[in-house]
């Protein structure tokens, strides 16, 4: 098969021919149909994830047609069209067992464990738990958007940040990530702030149900804006970046009580930011993780998108060949893209 390969952290993938993965006993092979370029794939090109075994094939967001089934699979079969979150969980687990395959003991993750899907072929662990059916009227590159930025958010949003109708949620960062919670927060109702130092990002966020927009290099405290807006701050912030600045920002504009979800992964020197301490204790306020979702939880996010409730397709931004992900993923520091760059031609 074709795949993307790096042989040492930061420096620049080759495109080489590699032998097609083999289905273990309880996986399947996926054909890749397309594949999302993310800052999670960045971050482990750069040696942030100590999971990564070079030489690496990266790649986590994707989806296409089941090739290959291992002898103890029950509900897959070779043809059917299928996604999966970018966490496998073991099914063994107490993690498991309790349903939050999220957080498993002993995840794997494709593009980070085992070699993932910057190539023709991937393989997937424990299919019957970690497979997602997808809808018929679904595209590929829609679909390659959920596994990690849309799930991801949709988590955040709805099950940790319990975000209702009428509250206010703030969004800081308006990538992929950011975009699909202005997206989800505003399909329940909330009152969407989005912040981000892009106006065409900002647009976008707005086109997505943002009811206000603040670029933070246009005003003298983000922090202030966005409780002027919300009338003493908001009741689920979160920082979808993955910045110091923007994370405390996220818990310094919460109203009393209020939620703040940490998203955007924070690694290397970002690993261990200030936090408004003082303040998280004398107004009670929930600090939050969100890390994926589980496969179980597919269902009611897939439901509100075939309902017209969400548009994931509307996030899909440029459309590239496997042999221009190399430079896609690189530069994804210096150079962010409007809506998910997607790998769609092999």
């Amino acid at each position: 098969m074709k795949a993307v390969l790096y042989e040492q952290f930061c420096e620049t993938p080759k495109i080489v021919t590699l032998t097609d993965p083999t289905p273990e006993p309880h996986g399947i092979v996926t054909k890749v149909e397309a594949t999302g370029v993310c800052r999670s794939d960045w971050h482990g090109w750069m040696g942030h994830d100590p999971d990564i075994e070079l030489p690496h094939v990266p790649g986590h967001e994707l989806a296409g047609v089941v090739a290959a089934v291992g002898k103890d699979v029950r509900n897959w079969k070779i043809g059917d069209r299928v996604t999966v979150p970018f966490i496998c969980g073991c099914g063994a687990c107490p993690d498991c067992h309790s349903g939050n395959q999220q957080v498993c003991s002993h995840q794997e993750q494709p593009g980070f464990t085992h070699w993932g899907s910057f190539a023709e072929y991937v393989a997937i662990h424990q299919a019957d738990l970690n497979v997602i059916a997808l809808p018929e009227d679904m595209s590929f590159a829609t679909a390659a958007s959920l596994g990690c930025r849309f799930a991801t958010s949709f988590r955040a949003v709805v099950d940790q940040g319990k975000t209702s109708a009428g509250q206010w949620l703030a969004v800081h960062g308006c990538g992929g990530v950011g975009l699909s919670a202005v997206m989800i927060a505003n399909a329940v109702g909330a009152n969407v702030i989005a912040v981000d130092i892009d106006d065409k990002k900002l647009a976008l966020a707005k086109e997505m149900g943002a009811v206000a927009a603040i670029n933070s290099t246009s005003v003298a405290d983000v922090t202030e804006a966005v409780m002027d807006i919300s009338k003493g701050g908001v009741h689920v912030s979160l920082d979808a970046l993955g910045n110091p600045v923007t994370c405390f920002n996220s818990i310094q504009n919460l109203r009393r009580r209020g939620k703040h979800v940490q998203v955007g992964l924070m690694l290397a020197d970002h690993a261990t930011p200030s936090v408004p301490m003082a303040k998280i204790i004398g107004q009670e306020l929930e600090i939050l993780g969100s890390h994926g979702m589980q496969a179980h939880r597919y269902d009611a996010m897939l439901a509100m998108v075939q309902s017209g409730k969400l548009d994931p397709a509307r996030l899909v931004g440029k459309e590239i060949s496997l042999a221009e992900a190399p430079e896609a993923l690189t530069t994804m520091d210096s150079f962010q893209s409007i809506g998910a760059t997607v790998v769609t031609r092999f």
